[in-house]
C-alpha cells in the first residue's frame, strides 16, 4: 500500500473549500495509508482561527471542523522523535520546523509528502528532498 504524508496545507481543504479542494479530496478515496505528525493538528487549528478572525468561517463551523479531523483515516505520529532530523532539514533547507516535521516524517517512512503549499514545493524543487514532495494536483 502506498503512504503519502499529508500537511495541513492538504487536510484543511477537506473540510474548507479552497483552490485544489477537489484534488485533496481524492485523498480521502483511494486506497493508500495517509500518515502526519501530530502538528497537523495544531497547524489546522491555527488555519480555522485566522480563518474565524477573517469572518470566512463561522465559530460553529471551526469547532465541528476539529471534531470530524478525528474521523480522518490520518494515522498521527509523534513529533518529538522527529526533532532531531526535522531539525537538521530546517538547517539545511533554510525551513521552518513545522515544513520539517512533514518531510522527517517522509523519510522515515520512505514515502512523499503531498502539499499544496506552493512556497514549500517552489523552496525545495532543487533540493535531494524534491523527490519527497507531491504537489496535491499531481496525485
Amino acid at each position: 500500500m502506498t503512504c503519502y504524508v499529508v500537511d495541513a496545507s492538504v487536510a484543511v481543504k477537506w473540510f474548507v473549500p479552497e483552490p485544489h479542494t477537489q484534488a485533496a479530496l481524492r485523498f480521502l478515496d483511494g486506497d493508500h495509508q495517509l500518515i502526519a505528525p501530530d502538528l497537523l493538528v495544531p497547524e489546522i487549528g491555527n488555519t480555522l482561527w485566522k480563518k474565524v478572525t477573517r469572518k470566512e468561517v463561522p465559530l460553529r463551523v471551526a469547532k465541528e471542523i476539529l471534531q470530524m479531523l478525528n474521523t480522518t483515516p490520518i494515522d498521527f505520529y509523534p513529533s518529538a522523535p522527529l526533532l532531531e532530523t526535522a531539525l537538521n532539514i530546517s538547517i539545511k533547507e533554510r525551513r521552518n520546523i513545522y515544513d520539517s516535521l512533514y518531510l522527517a516524517l517522509a523519510l522515515l517512512r520512505k514515502c512523499r509528502l503531498v502539499t499544496a503549499d506552493e512556497k514549500l514545493l517552489n523552496s525545495l524543487r532543487k533540493s535531494p528532498l524534491a523527490d519527497h514532495l507531491l504537489w496535491v494536483q499531481d496525485y
